[in-house]
């Protein structure tokens, strides 16, 4: 087994580290990630989809070679599908091969089928546990899509790093898990789990960041194509849509254009693959006529 790599000494060395793997961050995002990591403080980022705040937890994790544990939040989520369950058929045959063999302790098959190898470990419980390769990156994507019954028992384990199971005891981690939690806003997330967090809205890029973030991303893009896709980007951002596009959407957009062997954007060419850059109907029949030509020649003018 490998040692636990270690972390980044610096904010320049944080910046270096992320620019290693292709994340291409601002000072300001370099040295909230390295704070985080110094004070082992889990770390919120918050933003629009699609402007890299999840993966900056997989860049993480393959710079500093740490296992990665996403918990994908949604409505509904659970302890039994976040934290753990017990697993209740091993149980219940433990339970009948006592009773054939004749152990009428109750108590003491109590605490048997309570025992950790009936413990079904999901991804909270799992970056708990000790690593020889360093404690993990622990992803808790989307919090905001999650009920707040679920963001409440969060509080235990990000500010304690430990969970509490009723009939098994408190299990604290060793070492903290490196933590990233991301909102989109779809609503707000209640003061006590940000204090407990350090704090960083990743906004849009700037032009020149997007562009260096499209050629580090698509090689085979050519210069006059991805100035072109950068500032057509920028200027739609400025539009009135439900949605408008991150840098992953750009990127995509990049890649699908170089796809066709595009070399320059026509309005034949944006027309044909409005899909890979706006995700709304109502975005993409906005974005014709004369919204059209006004971005397009926004982009393409020298």
């Amino acid at each position: 087994m490998t040692a636990a790599t270690a972390l980044p000494g610096s904010v320049d060395a944080t910046l270096e580290l992320l620019t290693n793997q292709g994340y291409l961050a601002e000072r300001q995002l370099a040295t909230v990630t390295y704070l985080a990591l110094r004070m082992g403080r889990p770390l919120f980022l918050e933003g629009e989809a699609g402007v890299g705040k999840t993966e900056i937890a997989k860049v993480l994790a393959a710079a500093l070679d740490r296992k990665l544990i996403r918990l994908q939040c949604y409505e509904g989520l659970d302890i039994a599908s976040a934290v753990y369950e017990w697993n209740s058929a091993a149980q219940m045959i433990a339970i009948r091969l006592a009773e054939a063999a004749g152990d009428t302790d109750r108590d003491q098959l109590s605490s048997d089928i309570f025992a950790e190898r009936y413990l079904i470990k999901r991804p909270l419980l799992q970056a708990l546990q000790p690593d020889v390769a360093g404690s993990p990156v622990l992803l808790i994507d989307e919090l905001d899509r999650a009920d707040e019954a679920f963001e409440a028992y969060l509080l235990e384990i990000l500010s304690d790093f430990q969970v509490t199971i009723p009939e098994f005891g408190t299990i604290k981690a060793p070492t903290p898990p490196i933590v990233i939690v991301t909102s989109n806003r779809t609503r707000e997330i209640h003061d006590a789990l940000k204090r407990r967090c350090l704090y960083h809205w990743v906004d849009y890029p700037s032009a020149e960041r997007e562009l260096a973030i499209v050629k580090s991303r698509v090689p085979n893009i050519s210069a006059k194509l991805s100035q072109q896709v950068v500032r057509f980007v920028q200027a739609l951002r400025e539009q009135d849509f439900y949605k408008s596009p991150g840098v992953a959407e750009t990127l995509d957009w990049a890649t699908a254009l170089t796809e066709l062997d595009a070399r320059a954007l026509t309005a034949q060419v944006v027309g044909d693959t409005l899909g890979a850059l706006l995700k709304y109907q109502d975005d993409i029949t906005r974005m014709q006529g004369d919204t059209l030509q006004k971005v397009l020649k926004e982009a393409v003018s020298e």
